[in-house]
């Protein structure tokens, strides 16, 4: 009975070799491992195309032994990029996803323009989008954004804002597309927003050009 059971096993173990070797060797006549191509979603075709020349190393590198340092260096160097992702699509191809940071407001620093991106970055541009707000003042980024989420969550319509000045208190006014300024306090923005919704699409505050709420418990109009 052991003799019977011994040879079972023998006969299973060469069955399993015999079986993976077979298709190992099948395997290795395949040249799947090296990229033959990398496709990149998400931006504009010129936008492709100077990602891929860049990226260029990546055709007929080993798809198990990408040099994942180099590509996340070059993808990071992309300010504009918010988030991407990148797929092995076995056997040769790269997939590489790219969500393109939101602009969110315009800005100048050092004679440059550059835009504000969602993402927390400044992207320089020699273009100018005039359909989101200038912000003017040497702007800490994280002060615009917090900023910026505070008027969302106010449900201030933030495509009703023409400028933003930014002040070294950190304090910050507001002009309107209908040259309304704004006055805004350094703190208790969210409760200055709650008030300024209140009054701003009443028609007897139409006429005055600046609601100031910089003084706690007081609005200030003026013509």
């Amino acid at each position: 009975m052991h003799q019977q059971i011994s040879k079972k096993i023998l006969v299973y173990l060469f069955i399993f070799f015999s079986v993976g070797t077979f298709n190992n060797k099948k395997i290795t006549e395949f040249d799947f491992t090296d990229i033959n191509n990398f496709k990149i979603k998400g931006l504009t075709e010129f936008e492709s195309n100077q990602l891929s020349q860049q990226l260029n190393f990546i055709k007929h590198s080993n798809i198990f032994f990408l040099d994942k340092k180099e590509i996340l260096k070059i993808l990071h160097s992309n300010k504009a990029f918010e988030k991407f992702s990148i797929f092995k699509n076995y056997p040769s191809n790269l997939i590489i996803d790219i969500k393109r940071t939101k602009f969110l407001a315009l800005t100048k620093k050092d004679n440059s323009n550059y835009y504000i991106g969602s993402n927390g970055n400044l992207i320089k541009t020699k273009d100018i989008q005039t359909d989101i707000p200038f912000v003017f003042g040497e702007i800490a980024i994280e002060e615009f954004l917090k900023l910026k989420k505070i008027i969302d969550k106010s449900g201030f319509d933030y495509n009703d804002i023409k400028n933003l000045y930014y002040f070294k208190s950190k304090r910050w006014d507001i002009e309107t597309n209908d040259n309304l300024i704004i006055k805004l306090p350094i703190e208790n923005l969210e409760t200055s927003f709650r008030i300024l919704l209140q009054i701003y699409q009443e028609e007897e505050f139409s006429g005055f050009g600046i609601i100031d709420l910089r003084q706690n418990n007081q609005i200030i109009l003026n013509g």
